[in-house]
């Protein structure tokens, strides 16, 4: 089984640690590509109109002066670094070695400045977002489909694949040749069942959690919804063509 996660907005910025050796974070073949990225993020975040190429508004000032040196700053495993509603839910913070070790093989963060990385490698905080267009690079999503469709081809090949990423990250990887299933998740409130995207992002953090550190994970769509039923809040699961939705009561 193959989870893949997009990235959070939150993050929390290491108050210690070594930089970040791009190297040294799984699929080594991306550094050069992340060097790049990396070197044009840190020139636009310190050029005037930074804010406005990147997306942000001026409450975020401070996070984007921190892109300026990002080669120097402290790294800590993204598992703790990534801190919004999915990572929070899937209580990410609080794993231990065991727990990393067993998501370093069985999740992959889709990241617009990394590429792909597990959850135990050791990033700095950052602001950028896939739906960036970066400078010389341009759209983040088709620079990095080009690096990534070889990396994460081979890795989920004969996997099944559970994809709990939004719109802007999907477009920088699709599997194909693999049981690729899409996390829905729906709410369900007087008889109406609508799309709520805290609750989304809570619920695909509490599967996302469970499967990554279950002694047992799922090879087929019907055991990822066996799985998905015994999720806290979850009443009903349905399975379609390449998705799965969970709906949760409101």
């Amino acid at each position: 089984m193959l989870i893949l996660l997009p990235p959070s907005e939150g993050k929390t910025a290491p108050a210690q640690g070594s930089p970040v050796d791009l190297e040294a974070l799984a699929h080594p073949a991306l550094a050069s590509a992340r060097r790049r990225v990396g070197d044009t993020l840190a020139k636009v975040s310190d050029q005037r109109n930074g804010l406005d190429v990147l997306g942000v508004g001026p409450g975020l000032a401070d996070d984007v002066a921190r892109n300026r040196t990002l080669w120097v700053n402290p790294a800590d495993a993204a598992a703790r670094v990534y801190s919004g509603v999915l990572y929070d839910a899937a209580d990410m913070g609080a794993w231990g070695d065991a727990e990393l070790s067993r998501a370093a093989e069985r999740v992959r963060i889709i990241s617009a400045l990394w590429g792909a990385v597990s959850p135990a490698d050791p990033i700095p905080a950052y602001r950028l977002s896939m739906s960036t267009s970066l400078g010389r690079i341009g759209p983040l999503a088709s620079y990095w489909r080009k690096h990534l469709a070889e990396e994460l081809s081979h890795l989920a090949d004969g996997r099944l694949v559970v994809d709990c990423r939004s719109s802007s990250y999907v477009a920088a990887w699709r599997p194909t040749g693999a049981e690729h299933v899409a996390v829905r998740v729906e709410r369900e409130l007087g008889g109406q069942r609508t799309v709520v995207s805290h609750m989304a992002k809570h619920t695909r953090g509490l599967l996302a959690g469970a499967l990554a550190t279950a002694d047992a994970v799922p090879e087929s769509a019907a055991d990822l919804a066996d799985a998905a039923r015994a999720i806290d809040g979850v009443v009903d699961v349905t399975l379609g063509v390449r998705e799965i939705t969970l709906v949760v009561a409101g």
